[in-house]
C-alpha cells in the first residue's frame, strides 16, 4: 500500500509491543511518521532477551514511547489511556500457544479474559477511533470445511486458548454494541520469520538440529493425513493490520449484525502439509549454512487440542482492504534462516 495514506497525526497504542507481531508492526508504523505508545509485561513465556531485541529496534525512533505493564492491571491501562489519549488500539498482547493453555490456564484467563476486557473498559471511557485486537485461526477447532470462513459456526473450540480467543470476539461485539466501539478482530493463520516466537514448530524445528537433537512430528507418521497449516509471512501480518487501521467498521456496514464489529482471517490462503514445510525448512537452512542439512525425525500421535488443518478464505479482506498475503514459504523461510543463522552464530 501507499503509506503516504497513513493518517501521521492518530496516536496508536499497541499492546504486546516486545512481541513478534506488535514489534515489527510497530516498527513499520514508526517508519511511517506514526507515535506508537507500547506496552508489553516482558513475560518469560519464551526467551525474554529475544523480546529486548525487538525493542531495541524501536528505541531510535522519537516517537516512541515504551510502558513496561501489564494489560491485566486495569488501573494501569484506564491510566495510559487518559495520559496517551490513543486514537487507534491494536490489542496484541495475549498468553499464546494451545498446548502450553492445557497444562497452564491460569496465565491464559489473566492475560486473554481479563486484560481484554481492561483493553474494553478503557476504549469505553476513552473512545476511540479504531480498536483492532488479535483473535486466532484456533477458533475454527476441528471444523472439517475448508476454507475457514468468518461466517463459519466456531463455538466448539479444542483448547482453552480458542475458547479464550472466541470470548475475546464475543466481549468485542458486546462492547461495540453497548458502547459504539468501532473494533475489528484478526484470526491470524501461524505467522513466522525472522524474529518470530522460539515456541513455533518452525524455530523449535531449527534449535532441535542445532542442539543435535529429533523433531518430533505429531501426525502418526502418516503422510496421506499429514497436518495442513496455513503458514503466513509477518510483512503480510503488518500490511494487514496497517490496511484495516484506517477502515473502522460502522453500524451499518453490510458486513456488520447489530454493531460496528468485524473479524477477518489473516491468512497465506494456500495451506501446506506440515511435512513439504520441513522439506523447505531444510532446504532454505542448507543455503544458509552453505550445506546440506536434514533433520532427524521421530513420529508420534497428535497431541490434544492439535488440529488436522488450518486453511483460511481471504476474500472478506481482499473485498474490504484490496489486500492477500501472498509471500511464499520460499521466500518467507529464507529470511528466517538467514536471520536464525546470523543471530544465533551458528555454522
Amino acid at each position: 500500500m501507499n503509506y503516504n495514506d497513513l493518517d501521521i497525526s492518530k496516536i496508536c497504542l499497541i499492546t504486546g509491543a516486545a512481541g513478534f507481531i506488535g514489534s515489527f508492526l510497530s516498527k513499520k508504523l514508526l517508519e511511517n511518521g506514526c507515535k506508537v505508545i507500547g506496552i508489553d509485561n516482558i513475560n518469560d513465556y519464551y526467551d525474554v532477551n529475544l523480546k529486548y531485541v525487538r525493542l531495541e529496534m524501536l528505541k531510535p525512533f522519537e516517537k516512541f514511547i515504551f510502558i513496561k505493564g501489564d494489560i491485566s492491571n486495569k488501573d494501569m491501562m484506564i491510566k495510559v489511556f487518559k495520559e496517551y489519549k490513543p486514537n487507534i488500539v491494536i490489542n496484541l498482547a495475549a498468553q499464546a500457544g494451545v498446548r502450553y493453555s492445557i497444562d497452564n490456564p491460569d496465565v491464559y484467563i489473566q492475560s486473554n479474559i481479563i486484560g481484554f476486557y481492561n483493553i474494553l473498559e478503557a476504549c469505553r471511557y476513552n473512545p476511540v477511533e479504531h480498536l483492532i485486537y488479535a483473535s486466532s485461526s484456533s477458533v475454527y477447532g476441528s471444523n472439517k470445511k475448508v476454507p475457514f470462513e468468518e461466517t463459519d459456526f466456531v463455538d466448539h473450540p479444542v483448547s482453552l486458548y480458542a475458547a479464550t480467543k472466541k470470548s475475546n470476539e464475543l466481549m468485542a461485539h458486546t462492547y461495540s454494541h453497548l458502547y459504539d466501539i468501532p473494533a475489528t478482530g484478526l484470526r491470524f493463520f501461524t505467522v513466522y520469520g525472522p524474529m518470530g516466537r522460539p515456541d513455533m514448530a518452525y524455530f523449535g524445528f531449527t534449535d532441535k538440529y542445532f542442539k543435535g537433537e529429533p523433531i518430533r512430528i505429531f501426525n502418526d507418521g502418516n503422510f496421506e493425513h499429514d497436518l495442513y497449516r496455513d503458514f503466513t509471512f509477518i510483512d503480510d501480518i503488518v500490511e494487514g493490520i496497517v490496511r484495516l487501521m484506517g477502515n473502522p467498521p460502522v453500524k451499518k456496514d453490510e458486513l456488520s449484525v447489530a454493531a460496528a464489529h468485524r473479524v477477518f482471517n489473516i491468512g497465506n490462503n494456500s495451506p501446506e502439509k506440515l511435512m513439504i514445510f520441513i522439506g523447505v525448512l531444510e532446504e532454505c537452512l542448507s543455503r544458509s549454512l552453505g550445506r546440506e542439512v536434514i533433520f532427524e525425525k521421530i513420529f508420534e500421535p497428535m497431541k490434544p487440542g492439535d488440529v488436522p488443518a488450518t486453511y483460511a478464505s481471504t476474500d472478506l479482506l481482499q473485498d474490504v482492504v484490496g489486500f492477500k498475503p501472498e509471500t511464499s514459504i520460499e521466500e518467507g523461510l529464507q529470511k528466517f534462516t538467514d536471520w536464525y543463522v546470523g543471530y544465533y552464530g551458528v555454522k
